[in-house]
């Protein structure tokens, strides 16, 4: 008796650490998750004040300017991969190799693209609007938030970096003033300078959101480097780059990119095929796709936090420790996120009453908004395992995966079943929640099988 004791108190200290090991690196993420979607939220009400094309082009600008962005992104999870295994390895000095490989393909890529997008920026935005105003108003926007491209493409990769190691409470302090010196930035570039009702300059107005953006970034792009090279006595005489190391980067990062863009593209058509229904269906599916992209930020946080601790057990060649890592992230995520969608249940009305006052938008909104509440979970899993798999180098895999799931399965079938037989928005919605519980067997059954633990970096 008391040696069945002292087992389930062992294994319940030993629980303990895995969750501690979770949280630590997962919640800064998450933070910096939320943090940056509230200062989405006062960037858009500040802009909000102008007049509806200022909010508008702002919007537009965002959208573009977004899907320039998502080309960077896989930066970060390859960086992550790699960094976790060397780490996890004990092959310390090797850490920065991916590090300064990472900011090298940013230069390469954001420099030449910065200037390709603002060069033609009027005529792509042209593709979004025909609206000789707003295209004014989104262009000017696009072209600052653009000159920060490479800048973006540093904190991705210094994110992967961080992470990687397991110190992502490095990110968020940053990401936090990243975020309130965009705040601040952008509210006196839009406004002006006025004091004791004297106006001393009136200040840029829409556009001056994109500039206090751009130069956010820039801060937060010199605290990296003055975090990692200058503060650190680790990093600062580690300098080492291969092309090995490249080659590594660019196999891993091309996959998730990809996947990224064709991921904010596929928002772009979702939203057309629910513009296809109706105006009102188009302003809820909105709201309903906002508050899913919320929702799943903890998960997103702690896939990332999985990913670190699969790539550190891979790395020290513990195969089934990387396998357990996996599962433990998930049960985590599920009980979270099973909080999180309880309101969704129980008062629907009060959710989207949050975000609306229209009550036919409302009578709309409530059995998609139940049918997210029983998805999320499922979309939590594949999240997860998304992340994961990241972790464990199968980038090209995941690719494969989003690509038929979203683009050959669902966009069509979004369109056959709400504006082509009628079913509207919840028949969309139902679709969604099928394509997620899919995507969670699918992505739960390649971990299982284990196949992933044998890729090499």
């Amino acid at each position: 008796m008391q040696f069945s004791r002292l087992m389930l108190s062992r294994l319940s200290r030993v629980e303990l650490a895995r969750l501690n090991r979770i949280l630590v690196i997962g919640i800064p993420i998450i933070g910096s998750m939320l943090s940056q979607s509230i200062t989405n939220l006062i960037d858009a009400a500040m802009v909000g004040q102008l007049n509806d094309v200022a909010l508008a082009g702002v919007g537009i600008g965002s959208y573009a300017n977004f899907l320039c962005v998502s080309v960077m992104m896989g930066l970060s999870a390859a960086v992550q991969a790699i960094v976790s295994r060397h780490y996890g390895a004990k092959r310390h000095t090797r850490t920065t190799e991916p590090l300064f490989a990472g900011l090298l393909l940013t230069l390469l890529i954001g420099i030449p693209s910065t200037l390709l997008f603002v060069a033609f920026a009027p005529q792509y935005i042209g593709l979004y609007t025909d609206d000789a105003a707003v295209i004014a108003v989104a262009s000017d926007y696009f072209s600052w938030r653009t000159a920060a491209l490479t800048f973006v493409g540093m904190t991705f990769v210094f994110r992967g970096f961080w992470s990687g190691i397991g110190e992502s409470g490095v990110y968020l302090r940053i990401a936090l003033i990243m975020h309130l010196s965009n705040i601040v930035f952008s509210y006196f570039l839009i406004f002006g300078l006025t004091l004791f009702g004297t106006t001393y300059w009136e200040g840029f107005g829409a556009v001056g959101s994109g500039m206090g953006s751009a130069a956010s970034l820039l801060l937060a792009a010199t605290l990296f480097f003055w975090r990692t090279f200058v503060r650190d006595d680790r990093f600062h005489t580690l300098f080492h780059l291969s092309r090995k190391t490249i080659r590594q980067l660019v196999r891993l990062a091309i996959p998730n990119s990809v996947s990224q863009t064709l991921f904010a593209l596929g928002l772009s058509v979702l939203f057309w095929i629910i513009g296809l229904i109706g105006t009102q269906e188009q302003a809820i599916g909105h709201i309903l796709t906002q508050l899913s992209l919320m929702l799943i930020m903890p998960a997103v946080g702690l896939g990332i936090a999985g990913a670190s601790l699969v790539g550190h057990a891979l790395g020290a060649e513990e195969k089934e420790n990387a396998h357990r890592w996996g599962w433990d992230v998930l049960r985590v995520s599920v009980v979270i996120m099973a909080l999180l969608g309880l309101p969704m249940w129980i008062a629907p009305h009060a959710v989207l009453d949050i975000f609306t006052n229209d009550p036919v938008l409302i009578d709309l909104g409530t059995w998609p908004l139940r049918i997210l509440g029983f998805a999320i979970a499922f979309e939590v899993a594949s999240i997860i395992f998304n992340q994961t798999l990241l972790g464990a180098g199968a980038s090209k895999q995941v690719l494969k995966i989003n690509l038929v799931m979203q683009w050959i399965v669902f966009l069509p079938l979004a369109w056959l079943i709400g504006p082509y037989l009628g079913f509207g928005l919840t028949g969309i919605w139902i679709l969604q929640a099928v394509q997620r519980v899919s995507l969670a067997v699918i992505y739960g059954t390649i971990w299982s099988r284990r196949h992933w633990a044998h890729i090499k970096v």
